[in-house]
């Protein structure tokens, strides 16, 4: 009996965690698929009556809502193509190669990925307008690996630790070079690793507002966080195209996570031994 109303409680906790996480993105999904009269008339809030793509239709027109989104996409893929190499070849150097302070820089490196970024966007911003990069995405795929990059290496420092280094080793004595043998043997083993690093990066580039909105200022070169922003003009908030570009920019996270979760499973019984 005891178990039975434990497991109930469970359901309910479960149920009640699971409503509040989705009411959000319900609200918003039918917010993007009503009219603006029915949106100011607040009538039938839980359902669009009729359902329109009325807010899909203002958000395009005139606006500079698909200059963002390319942008978007553009600074996300290429940041986060930058950490990816950066963290695999220093991860694999930590967790691999011998030197001196070795470990400590390794604690070094995680330490600087909790430090705000408040901190750092005022040296940034300097030193990207001493080198002429202000209002341009190269700021932004220079600067967003500042912050992921930390994080990504210590995640695959551990994961390249996990591999067994006699695999390496044996490659070593057939002849094949310490680089060959960690293209060849370390990172197809690594897929798995390299993909959460990935997937971390691209939503973190994917949803940044702080940088953005410091390092640009331009309207063709905003991101989607930034020009989102730029559609409240005082105290009018066009609400419906504001839910219409949430709901466009959450679903590519959605489908990459969807997409990811498939490859990591499968990923983990990647280069499996024989003895």
């Amino acid at each position: 009996a005891a178990r039975l109303v434990g497991g109930a409680g469970s359901g309910i906790a479960l149920v009640g965690l699971l409503g509040f996480v989705l009411a959000p993105l319900y609200w918003m999904t039918v917010t993007a698929f009503k009219s603006d009269d029915q949106i100011t008339a607040r009538t039938n809030d839980l359902w669009p009556t009729p359902w329109t793509t009325e807010q899909f239709t203002n958000l395009f027109s005139g606006k500079e809502f698909g200059t963002w989104y390319l942008n978007t996409i553009l600074v996300s893929v290429a940041s986060t193509v930058i950490a990816l190499v950066c963290a695999a070849l220093a991860g694999y150097a930590l967790a691999r190669l011998k030197f001196r302070g070795s470990e400590s820089f390794t604690v070094t490196i995680l330490l600087t990925y909790v430090m705000p970024g408040a901190l750092l966007f005022i040296p940034l911003y300097q030193m990207m307008s001493g080198i002429g990069l202000n209002d341009s995405l190269w700021s932004l795929v220079i600067v967003y690996p500042t912050f992921t990059l930390p994080f990504a290496t210590w995640l695959l420092v551990g994961y390249f630790r996990s591999i067994p280094a006699d695999l390496e080793e044996a490659a070593l004595v057939d002849g094949c070079t310490r680089f060959g043998a960690f293209r060849r043997i370390v990172l197809p083993l690594a897929k798995p690793g390299l993909l959460a690093v990935a997937l971390f990066t691209l939503t973190n580039a994917w949803n940044e507002f702080l940088f953005a909105f410091v390092l640009i200022t331009k309207e063709d070169y905003k991101t989607l966080p930034v020009g989102m922003q730029s559609m409240i003009f005082g105290d009018v908030v066009p609400q419906g195209q504001l839910a219409a570009a949430s709901l466009l920019i959450s679903i590519p996270v959605v489908l990459m996570y969807g997409f990811g979760q498939r490859f990591l499973t499968e990923g983990l019984t990647a280069g499996a031994v024989k003895g």
